[in-house]
């Protein structure tokens, strides 16, 4: 783990994480329990697609336990560690692809995906009593994640893309 040694991947992981809090401020749609449509996600998958997943995976929990301290929806400590450090360093796995357009758009639903499937748990767990009567815990589970991760990673699909196109777009041509 040389990376948690390198000042320059620790200053763009705590980068990161800065931007990954300022862009999730900025809500498109803001769920009651929990759960937003934002750009939140895209600094900490590029970080991930940058520096591996090990550093993506700690600066996504690091941005999680930031998002507890400053808006937290708490109502058990597993259900902390579900919702929070580990929804969001499962970001990291982004890193175990290739940063080029087509690895980071498998990377960041791969990663998106194993968000859904922590939020989706404790939800299951945790959540069951706010589901509407009638409902069953699992299907009012996926339904509710899935209502604002699907437009979060669609977004953040599209951004990504875009940003790695630029990126390399701007590279400079190799000497022959």
């Amino acid at each position: 783990m040389n990376a948690f040694r390198d000042p320059r991947v620790l200053t763009e992981a705590a980068l990161a994480v800065a931007l990954a809090f300022v862009l999730g401020l900025i809500r498109v749609w803001k769920m009651p329990f929990g759960g937003s449509i934002s750009l939140e996600m895209v600094p900490l998958i590029l970080l991930a697609l940058r520096q591996g997943p090990w550093v993506g995976i700690a600066a996504g929990a690091a941005y999680g336990l930031l998002d507890l301290a400053i808006d937290p929806f708490v109502v058990h400590p597993v259900q902390v560690l579900f919702d929070y450090p580990l929804a969001f360093g499962v970001l990291g796995l982004a890193g175990f692809f290739r940063p080029t357009v087509r690895g980071a758009i498998l990377g960041t639903v791969v990663a998106v995906l194993a968000r859904f499937l922590c939020h989706f748990l404790s939800g299951v767990v945790f959540f069951a009593s706010y589901a509407p009567k009638g409902w069953n815990p699992f299907v009012y589970s996926a339904a509710y994640n899935l209502a604002y991760l699907v437009p979060s990673l669609i977004i953040a699909l599209v951004v990504v893309a875009v940003l790695l196109r630029a990126l390399e777009g701007a590279q400079p041509s190799p000497r022959q």
